[in-house]
C-alpha cells in the first residue's frame, strides 16, 4: 500500500474520534485498578475493541451517507473520502467490514474471559454502529444520536471495561460512565451545529435541526458542565480527595464553551477537536486520582 493510500484511509479512520473510544476504557480500567482488580490483556483487548468499533462506525458512516446523499460538495466538516472520491463505496463498504470482523475476534477473548453480557455488549455496539446512518430509519437522522453516544461511550464502554477485568461492576461504575458518554454527546452537538443547514437539506432531523442553534448551544455548555462537576459526586460516596483532580477540567471547559457560542461554519471544527481533547484529558486526570 503507497503512503498516500494508508492517508486516505488513515483519514477515512476520522483519527480525531478516536479518543472517545479510548477514555472510557481508560476510565474503567483506572476503576478496575484501584479495586485490585486491573487485568492488562483483557484492558488493552477491551482497547483495540474500542477503537475497531469506532473505526467500523466512522467508515459506515462514510459509507452511508454517501448512498443516502447525504454528504454534499457544501458540507462543512473534515473530508469524507467516498464523497470526495478517493475510495470507491465498495472499498469503504469492504474496510467497514473488516474493522467490525476486527473488533468481533477481540471480543471472542473477552466473551471466554467474561462470558455472555460481553456478547450484548459487542453485539449491540457494532449493530448500533451500522445503523447509526443505515438503515431505514437510521439513528442519526431520527435526533437519538446523542442518546445512543451517551449510552454506548458512557456507562456500557467503563462499566464493560471495569467488568471484563474484575468480573463485577457496581453502581458508582456506572455513575462514572456517565461523564464520558456526556462528552462524546457534546462532540456529536458540535458536529450537528456544525452541519445544521447541510443536515435540514438532507433530511437528517438532528437535534439541532429540530430545537434549533441556541438550543444545542446551550445543550453543549451543560452536558461539558455537569461532565466536570460530576467527579463532586464520587467523591461524596469515596470520601477520596484524588477523585476532585477532575473536576479542573472545568478551567479549560470555560474556553470551549466560549468558542461554541461564539464560532460558525468550518470554525466549529477546530472547538469539535477541543471537546475531544477536553474528554481525554479528563479520562487521564480520573485515572491520576483513581490510581494514587
Amino acid at each position: 500500500m503507497h503512503e498516500s493510500q494508508i492517508k486516505i484511509w488513515w483519514l477515512a479512520a476520522r483519527p480525531k474520534t478516536l479518543p472517545a473510544a479510548a477514555a472510557p476504557v481508560i476510565i474503567g480500567t483506572a476503576m478496575a485498578y484501584a479495586v485490585g482488580g486491573f487485568h492488562l490483556l483483557s484492558a488493552i483487548a477491551a482497547l483495540f475493541g474500542a477503537l475497531f468499533i469506532q473505526i467500523g462506525t466512522n467508515l459506515a458512516n462514510d459509507y452511508f451517507d454517501f448512498k443516502k446523499g447525504s454528504d454534499r460538495d457544501d458540507r462543512l466538516g473534515p473530508i469524507r473520502v467516498t464523497q470526495a472520491g478517493l475510495v470507491s463505496p465498495k472499498a469503504v463498504k469492504n474496510a467497514t467490514i473488516i474493522a467490525f470482523g476486527l473488533a468481533f475476534l477481540v471480543g471472542i477473548y473477552l466473551v471466554m474471559r467474561a462470558g455472555f453480557p460481553i456478547v450484548v455488549i459487542g453485539l449491540s455496539s457494532i449493530l448500533f454502529g451500522v445503523l447509526y446512518t443505515g438503515g431505514k430509519y437510521p439513528i442519526g437522522y431520527l435526533g437519538l444520536g446523542e442518546l445512543f453516544v451517551l449510552i454506548y461511550f458512557g456507562p456500557v464502554a467503563v462499566g464493560g471495561t471495569y467488568f471484563v477485568q474484575t468480573l463485577t461492576f457496581t453502581n458508582t461504575v456506572l455513575l462514572a460512565g456517565i461523564a464520558p458518554g456526556l462528552y462524546s454527546s457534546a462532540i456529536l452537538i458540535v458536529n450537528n451545529l456544525r452541519d445544521i443547514e447541510s443536515d435540514k437539506i438532507s433530511g437528517k432531523k438532528t437535534i439541532a435541526v429540530r430545537f434549533g442553534a441556541d438550543f444545542s448551544k446551550l445543550q453543549f455548555a451543560l452536558l461539558i458542565t455537569v461532565s466536570g462537576l460530576l467527579p463532586i459526586l464520587l467523591f461524596l460516596t469515596s470520601q477520596n480527595l484524588y477523585h476532585l483532580i477532575p473536576t479542573l477540567i472545568l478551567i479549560p471547559s470555560i474556553f470551549v464553551i466560549k468558542n461554541v457560542y461564539t464560532k460558525t461554519g468550518k470554525e466549529l471544527n477546530n472547538v469539535l477537536a477541543q471537546t475531544g481533547k477536553l474528554l481525554f484529558v479528563y479520562s487521564l486526570m480520573f485515572a491520576l486520582g483513581w490510581m494514587l
